[in-house]
């Protein structure tokens, strides 16, 4: 089964947008795609915000117990938001969740919680969910000053872990660049090179991309050599 696990160099930058917009784009090219938060925090009366704009995005009808196995209420790590609950995330669930909706769609697209060293239990984050997975990892990188540290430390903790990497996009979740921000942005995005498989610009509410956003032929090319 084809797929991406969609990380992040931290928490808000973006990851449910760049999701959101890649579960459409590839379903209009007749793609059949599933999605999955299988860990969300910060969870209100409302539900979880990330998984339901997810199953929006990719049209996708199930039970929110299986797009998004665990909940909780404290916005922090899922290892100390679950604390807080006196609850524990089963990993092993996690998979067969992962791996009955995998079974029904010809891509998965499945986004993690914060960063790639966000805990999930002890001694386990999300690289290690996405290596449970087989899944390689799409990093999502603000395009604000810091990008450079945070996109270079997580690209080297991943090639130190051995997960797969299909590539970075780049997303703007706090609005337009400053000047200095901008500059700084064009130093990231030129030494990616291919590595770079897009930028999400800032996008009004209720507006979508603009088209050819992102690389999707070099994204479903790269997610196959792991499939």
């Amino acid at each position: 089964m084809a797929g991406i696990f969609i990380s992040g160099t931290d928490t808000g930058v973006g990851k449910t947008a760049v999701a959101c917009a890649l579960a459409k784009g590839l379903g209009a090219r007749g793609i059949k795609v599933g999605v999955m938060k299988p860990i969300e925090t910060g969870v209100g009366d409302a539900g979880p915000l990330d998984a339901l704009a997810l199953a929006r995005a990719a049209n996708q009808d199930e039970a929110l117990d299986r797009l998004c196995p665990f909940r909780f209420a404290l916005p922090a790590a899922p290892s100390v938001a679950a604390r807080a609950e006196g609850a524990r995330i089963d990993i092993e669930y996690i998979a067969q969740q992962y791996s009955d909706l995998a079974r029904e769609f010809e891509f998965m697209l499945v986004e993690g919680a914060g960063g790639l060293r966000v805990p999930i239990v002890d001694d386990f984050d999300m690289i290690d969910l996405a290596q449970r997975l087989a899944l390689p990892i799409l990093l999502v990188a603000r395009g604000n000053l810091g990008t450079i540290n945070h996109t270079g430390l997580s690209l080297a903790e991943m090639e130190r872990r051995g997960a797969g990497q299909v590539g970075v996009i780049v997303s703007h979740p706090e609005g337009p660049l400053s000047p200095a921000d901008a500059a700084n942005l064009e130093a990231l995005t030129g030494g990616l090179g291919e590595g770079l498989l897009g930028v999400l610009p800032p996008l009004a509410p209720g507006t979508e991309p603009p088209p050819n956003w992102a690389n999707l032929d070099g994204l479903l090319e790269r997610a196959a050599r792991f499939a």
